[in-house]
C-alpha cells in the first residue's frame, strides 16, 4: 500500500471510530456539532443558521454556530473543507462561495467541486430587477419588454447599480445585457446598501437586488418592480413576474445550503439531511423565514450536488462575461 493511500485509509479509519465514540442510536454526543457560517453574525445566512440550530437540539444534540468571515466567504468555506469529516463541523455553502468565487478569485484555497458533501440546500431568495419608480415613470417602463426596447432604442443611456464588481447584483446585470443584447452602464458601489440608496436617490436608473433589501423601497413606492429574477413567480411578490417570461430561462437568484467535509460517511450525512430537512418543513420556521422573505427548500444530498454543479457552471459563464477578477 502506497503512503498516500496508507494515510487515507487511516484518515477514515479515524473518522469512523470518533464516530462510532460520540454517536448512540438517537445522535446524542458528547461533543456540540458545529456549523461554520462563512459570514458576520447577523445577516441572514447567520439568523437562519441559528433557527435551524435551535430546531434541530433535540435530535442531533447541542448544535453551535461560528462565525468564520472573510475573503468572500472563502474563509469559512475552507475550514469546513479542511474539518475531519466525522459529522461534528459542518457549514454554509452559499451562491458566492460554491457558485461565484472559484470563477472570481484568482486563488482558492479549496475545490467548491471536490472537497464538500452536500446536505441539504436550506433556502434560496429571490432577486428582484427594480426601478427608481420616478424614473420608471419618467420613461415609461413598467416591463422587462419595455426596459429591453428603451435600451434598444436608447443605446448606452441606462445604467444600473451594484454592490461592487464580481458581486450578486452585478452578475445578474451582466447576465441580462447578454440575454437581452443591450447595454447599460455598469456603476459599482462598495455594498449592497449604498447601491440601494443611489438607486432611490434617482443616480442610478435600475439595479438587480436582493428581494429582503429591496422589499421597503418597493413597498413605500420609492422602487418599482419589473420581474424577480427566479424561474417562477416569488411568493412575497405573487404579482411582480419572472424576468424568464421574456428571457426564456433566466435564473438568478440567492441560495444557501448545508455541507460537511468531503469523505464524511454516507450514513452520517443522511441522519444530518433527515434533520435538518424535517426543520426546514416545520410550520414555525417556514413563519420565521417567510419574514426575511426567504423560501425554504431542503431537499437530498444528491439534489443539492446536482444543483451546485449546475451553478458552478452557470456562473462560470457569468463571471467570464462580466471580466470581474479578485486576485
Amino acid at each position: 500500500m502506497s503512503a498516500m493511500n496508507l494515510k487515507h485509509t487511516l484518515r477514515l479509519t479515524f473518522a469512523a471510530a470518533l464516530i462510532a465514540t460520540v454517536v448512540t442510536p438517537g445522535w446524542s454526543q458528547a461533543k456540540p456539532i458545529r456549523i461554520i457560517v462563512p459570514y458576520a453574525a447577523g445577516g441572514p445566512i447567520d439568523v437562519t443558521a441559528r433557527v435551524l440550530a435551535e430546531r434541530v437540539k433535540d435530535s442531533l444534540g447541542p448544535v453551535i454556530i461560528e462565525n468564520r468571515p472573510g475573503a468572500g466567504g472563502n474563509i469559512g468555506a475552507d475550514a469546513v473543507a479542511k474539518a475531519a469529516p466525522d459529522g461534528l463541523t459542518i457549514g454554509i455553502a452559499a451562491t458566492a462561495t460554491h457558485a461565484v468565487n472559484p470563477w472570481l478569485y484568482s486563488k482558492m484555497p479549496f475545490d467548491a467541486a471536490k472537497d464538500f458533501a452536500p446536505i441539504t440546500q436550506m433556502l434560496r431568495v429571490p432577486n428582484v430587477l427594480v426601478m427608481n419608480a420616478d424614473t420608471a415613470n419618467r420613461l415609461k417602463i413598467s416591463t422587462v419588454k419595455d426596459l429591453i426596447s428603451y435600451a434598444k432604442a436608447n443605446p448606452a443611456k441606462l445604467n444600473y447599480a451594484s454592490g461592487g464588481n464580481g458581486s450578486a447584483g452585478h452578475l445578474a446585470g451582466e447576465m441580462f445585457k447578454a440575454q437581452a443584447g443591450i447595454f447599460a452602464v455598469h456603476i459599482p458601489y462598495n455594498g449592497g446598501n449604498p447601491a440601494q440608496m443611489a438607486l432611490q436617490g434617482g443616480q442610478v436608473d435600475f439595479n438587480f437586488d436582493n428581494l429582503a433589501t429591496a422589499a421597503p423601497g418597493i413597498k413605500s413606492g420609492k422602487l418599482r418592480a419589473i420581474a424577480v429574477t427566479t424561474l417562477t413567480s416569488a411568493a412575497a411578490l405573487p404579482d411582480v413576474p419572472p424576468v424568464a417570461d421574456t428571457l426564456k430561462g433566466f435564473a438568478i437568484d440567492t441560495w444557501w445550503g448545508l455541507v460537511a467535509p468531503a469523505g464524511t460517511p454516507r450514513d452520517v450525512i443522511v441522519k444530518l439531511n433527515q434533520a435538518f430537512v424535517a426543520a426546514l418543513q416545520s410550520a414555525e420556521t417556514r413563519t420565521r423565514f417567510a419574514n426575511l422573505l426567504a423560501e425554504p427548500v431542503g431537499n437530498s444530498p444528491e439534489d443539492f450536488g446536482a444543483f451546485m454543479k449546475v451553478e458552478l457552471g452557470k456562473y462560470e459563464k457569468v463571471v467570464k462575461a462580466s471580466g470581474a477578477k479578485v486576485d
